[in-house]
């Protein structure tokens, strides 16, 4: 149906309406007459039941602290409530828990990071009756009252502790805001369910130090573990080493020759574990102990001593040349 089609509907419904109202007086005119004064009087208790809400219907969560001539006179709900106005006027209490959503606030750590806290609040009033009126009469507003304490709770708090210290103690920072709630508000018939730092917005700059600091921690730790490592490893090696023979570095030794052989370098330089092995060998030589063993390992050995002299030889004839050719 068109809006148009409805507005004629109810023009034609508010003519009729009229045209059975006259039709009434004039068709009754003598009892209206007799009875005017009644009438006036329907006329105006049914334009006080419209003004004024004598019969609330109240909701299982809901109360109404009802006050006469301006003094508390009863506590109403669930269900139906009777109210007589102009000599009675009422308060609505919702006992449900309400959330507060406190605003961002900028706030400055013991020291100096500026930070962003955002909180919220669980209140809820509590069911005794004393506590409903308490909830009316001592606080204006207990919602806009328990923001205005953690906004200044909050800077209190975190102004007296360094950045460190609110990054990791948060949960002793919300236990300190209920806390503060509950004693302020003992005469305001309130329970603070908790209360929890929502968010924590932290500067990019502090941010970053965090990340690098985090970052140069890890990178030390490493190198701790690296250097133990090499400890370790060192330590093992001098273990090992003091457990070797004369026969067993020989052999060691000419393995490294044997690997030096295979490299490009014509020149090297021995360490000094050499020659006192050589003395070693020679004084055993000289005192004739184990003179038999040391000829059996040098015979064994000698192949790949010649081997590694031959291509060393054959090295720096190759190095003379190519010289040569440069010139």
């Amino acid at each position: 149906m068109k809006v148009e089609e409805k507005k004629e509907i109810v023009f034609f419904a508010i003519i009729l309406a009229f045209a059975f109202l006259i039709f009434i007086f004039f068709y009754f005119q003598d009892t209206i007459t007799r009875n005017i004064l009644w009438l006036v009087l329907l006329v105006v208790f049914l334009a006080l039941i419209i003004r004024y809400d004598f019969l609330l219907t109240l909701q299982e969560y809901e109360r109404v602290v009802i006050f006469r001539f301006g003094r508390v006179n009863r506590v109403s709900g669930p269900g139906w409530c009777f109210v007589f106005p102009p000599f009675e006027t009422y308060r609505l209490v919702d006992l449900r828990v309400i959330t507060l959503d406190v605003p961002k606030q900028d706030v400055i750590t013991k020291d100096k990071v500026e930070l962003k806290i955002d909180a919220v609040v669980y209140l809820k009033v509590k069911k005794d009756k004393q506590s409903i009126i308490n909830s009316v009469v001592e606080v204006k507003d207990y919602k806009e009252a328990t923001i205005l304490y953690v906004i200044a709770r909050v800077r209190d708090i975190i102004g007296s502790m360094t950045f460190d210290e609110v990054i990791s103690n948060v949960n002793h920072i919300n236990q300190e805001l209920k806390k503060g709630i509950e004693e302020i508000s003992k005469e305001w018939g309130i329970t603070c369910e908790a209360v929890e730092l929502k968010d924590v917005d932290v500067p990019d700059v502090v941010m970053d130090a965090m990340h690098k600091s985090k970052a140069a921690f890890h990178e030390k730790k490493a190198r701790q573990e690296q250097a133990e490592a090499h400890m370790a490893e060192i330590e093992a090696v001098r273990q090992a080493a003091e457990k070797l023979s004369d026969k067993a570095l020989a052999y060691y030794y000419i393995k490294a020759l044997e690997e030096l052989g295979k490299g490009k370098s014509t020149k090297f330089v021995f360490p000094m574990e050499i020659s006192a092995l050589v003395s070693s060998i020679s004084s055993k030589l000289s005192t004739k102990q184990d003179s038999k063993e040391i000829e059996e390992l040098f015979r064994y050995y000698e192949p790949k001593l010649k081997e590694v002299l031959d291509k060393l030889e054959e090295k720096e004839k190759a190095d003379k040349k190519d010289k040569r050719k440069k010139k």
